[in-house]
């Protein structure tokens, strides 16, 4: 790989924007790596910690003292930088800004990573605990000299009057740049110094040697492959990694260089394929760009339309409301003049008293006919008074709250995208709770809906049933109740937003367990050992520490005396029917036994130390991976299987033990080991007096043997060494609620 990759190496004057820290923007100075694995610049963690503490600490008052030691401390040199971080804590110049020896106030070293926005908890040493990023450290130097090079590094020896030479070599133990004449001279033969350690020339010098951070005068020698990380002999045997799976740092050394030179080559090989996506990318960029823009010109039309609809709704409504008020007040003046006729000083008046002074019959009569009928009219009027005219406009009164609520329902983000089943968060018993990931799209959807069916195996295949969907989810996650059990179900799920719906997500199927979820704690009544299982607040998980017991009973082990397994049981017991628990084992464990226990025999067991011996360390007994579950006397209250580093133990009688229609066990039993899944699941059926082993996530049974069912059965597990089991949620949910 490496000689493929000779000539195809990257020039280092591209790599800049890998060589930026994520604050700063600028190239990393003394680079630190998180334990999230991200550098940072070790002045811009300083300042994420007074940024994140600045209110909880008093930082700027003693930063800004003159006597204050922060105060008096340079900036850092390479070659003092080591002993600074490691010293932070003691001096508080490099650790928890603003922390003082003997200040009540607690010391926080949360900070955010800038590279993944997750809280880093830096422990009680701070800044101390973590590691100088060498690598990086040289990669910024090469660049820096690259970038530079037309500015050569001067030797550090050469002595007036004659110019300096420029440097050929520097030295990593004398920490100085030499040219030729003056490395020789210094460097003779035959003296310790020949042998010390040179390179080109640099202005970089590195400790030759990693320490622990830790353990400060340790070298790191090995590599922890749970926390990924160096870490010294001492952090192994006391510190905190004693239970972690760590390897050789040569080892660690030669399986990472072999992945990274396999990746790189993968990356060169596919160099033509990355530009090809990179034009396609392109395309679809200026595909964005012209379609975006199209979409601006159709959205501005479509309004401008609706615009112009509602300027000639104004208009019309404004025409109609201003001619109602001309008839309307015409109307209403009219009826003002016919009012005033009826006053003492108005013509009507003033003509009926005129009239009523004609003394010649005949002519009174033919004169006062017309006018009585006016007079009349006039009183009427008056009795009944009645305005010629509404003066309300109630008729033009609109109410627009439906086209308001049409046009902010008005739909412009298309139809939404689907979201996805995360089936790691996902679990299904005798009720399923389906958990998915939304979509990134920015705009929120206004809910989910979630169909499942039941997918029946025949002869021709699978028969599915109709698509049953739940009501509306306003989240993320949903439960489902009354599934049938041991059974096939397919779900998907599909966003709605203002109406359209987008596609359905991809379907997924779980089967169900083979009886309904069986829900208990961990009992810390009936024999638990407070001593060595630690057992968490809720009940819910439990380990098994190698501590102190181990360590007394060494000589023991030696003459091949038995180490105790720690047993624990559940606080809820089973007396009829079928029931299904699931469970985790952490993959660190070094042995862990899980299964059931009868009641009757449980106190005897528990009070009786003859009872708990194991041939699993007797000398007779020849310690075979699981072999005792298969041999337990008839007295023995357990029923168990052996987990532990990774693997499944089948006992040695599985084969007269496991049904013959199993056909993963009967492949499996020669082997008799099989990697430990990542849940495993416990079936009892206590009527027919059998139990059952499952692979949780797959519900495939791995092993099962029959079992004496007397009184009542309980949940058993039993651990030793490094160790831990969590119960499911849904087997603690009930529990935990009552």
């Amino acid at each position: 790989i490496w000689g493929e990759m000779s000539d195809s190496f990257v020039p280092i004057k591209n790599i800049e924007r890998e060589l930026i820290c994520p604050i700063c923007k600028e190239l990393f100075t003394h680079p630190l790596i998180l334990p999230c694995q991200h550098s940072v610049c070790h002045k811009c963690v300083r300042e994420l910690l007074m940024l994140s503490h600045d209110d909880s600490f008093d930082a700027g008052s003693e930063c800004s003292m003159p006597g204050s030691p922060r105060s008096r401390v340079p900036s850092p040199s390479m070659e003092r930088l080591d002993r600074l971080v490691r010293s932070g804590g003691s001096r508080g110049s490099m650790s928890s800004p603003g922390w003082r020896r003997n200040s009540v106030t607690p010391r926080v070293t949360a900070i955010p990573c800038p590279g993944c926005q997750h809280d880093i908890e830096l422990g009680e040493r701070g800044i101390s605990m973590l590691f100088r990023n060498f690598t990086l450290e040289n990669i910024v130097e090469r660049y820096r000299q690259a970038a530079r090079a037309a500015v050569a590094i001067m030797c550090n020896v050469c002595k007036p009057p004659l110019p300096p030479q420029e440097a050929t070599k520097s030295c990593m133990d004398c920490k100085a740049s030499y040219c030729n004449e003056c490395f020789k001279l210094n460097h003779p033969w035959g003296t310790p110094k020949a042998q010390h350690e040179y390179v080109g020339p640099t202005t970089n010098f590195r400790p030759k040697v990693l320490m622990c951070p830790e353990h400060e005068m340790e070298k790191v020698n090995m590599y922890c492959e749970v926390c990924r990380r160096p870490v010294c002999h001492l952090c192994k045997l006391g510190g905190s990694h004693a239970n972690h799976k760590v390897t050789s740092m040569s080892s660690a050394y030669k399986i990472l260089k072999e992945k990274l030179a396999k990746s790189i080559h993968y990356l060169i090989s596919k160099e033509d394929q990355v530009r090809t996506q990179i034009s396609d990318l392109d395309v679809l960029i200026k595909q964005t760009e012209e379609n975006g823009q199209l979409s601006e010109r159709e959205a501005i039309a479509h309004f401008d339309r609706l615009f112009e609809t509602l300027q000639e709704r104004k208009t019309e409504m404004l025409r109609s409301i201003d001619q109602s008020r001309n008839r309307r007040l015409d109307q209403l003046k009219g009826q003002v003049e016919e009012y005033q006729g009826m006053l003492e000083n108005s013509g009507l008046v003033g003509y009926a008293q005129e009239v009523l002074k004609e003394t010649d019959q005949s002519c009174f009569v033919q004169t006062a006919k017309q006018l009585h009928v006016r007079i009349q009219r006039a009183t009427e009027s008056l009795r009944t008074f009645h305005p010629a005219s509404n003066p309300c406009f109630d008729e033009f009164v609109l109410d627009t709250s439906k086209e308001e609520m049409l046009l902010k329902e008005m739909c412009f983000g298309g139809v939404p995208d689907p979201p996805l089943i995360d089936l790691s968060r996902s679990r299904v018993y005798n009720e399923a709770t389906i958990c998915w990931r939304l979509s990134d799209d920015h705009i929120a959807t206004d809910h989910q809906l979630l169909e499942y069916r039941r997918l029946a195996i025949c002869r021709d295949g699978v028969d599915s049933g109709s698509w049953r969907t739940t009501e509306r989810v306003y989240g993320a996650s949903t439960v489902v109740c009354d599934l049938e059990p041991d059974s096939l179900y397919a779900f998907r799920v599909r966003s709605c937003r203002s109406s359209m719906y987008s596609p359905y997500s991809p379907e997924v199927t779980f089967h169900t367990p083979p009886a309904p979820a069986f829900g208990f704690l961990f009992n810390d009544k009936c024999g638990f050992s407070a001593e060595r299982l630690v057992l968490s607040k809720r009940r819910d998980s439990v380990e098994s520490q190698a501590g102190m017991a181990f360590l007394l009973a060494s000589e023991r082990v030696q003459t091949g005396s038995y180490i105790g397994l720690d047993y624990i049981i559940g606080d809820m017991g089973i007396t009829q029917g079928r029931h299904f628990w699931a469970f985790r084992v952490e993959a660190h464990s070094y042995m862990v036994k899980v299964g059931v226990a009868s009641d009757t025999k449980l106190l005897e067991w528990f009070h009786n130390p003859r009872d708990t011996s194991s041939p699993r360390y007797d000398q007779d007994s020849g310690h075979d991976s699981g072999s005792e579950d298969a041999c337990y006397e008839l007295s023995q209250p357990f029923t168990l299987l052996t987990l532990g580093m990774g693997k499944l133990f089948i006992p040695k009688a599985s084969a007269s033990s496991v049904s013959s229609s199993s056909a993963l066990v009967s492949t499996a039993a020669s082997e008799r080991v099989l990697p430990m899944p990542q849940r495993v699941g416990v079936c009892l059926d206590y009527d027919a007096g059998r139990v059952y082993f499952y692979d949780a996530d797959t519900m495939r049974c791995l092993y099962e043997r029959q079992v004496e069912c007397s009184g009542t059965m309980y949940p058993a597990f039993g651990l030793m060494g490094g160790g831990r089991v969590h119960l499911e949620d849904f087997i603690t949910a009930k529990r935990l609620t009552f």
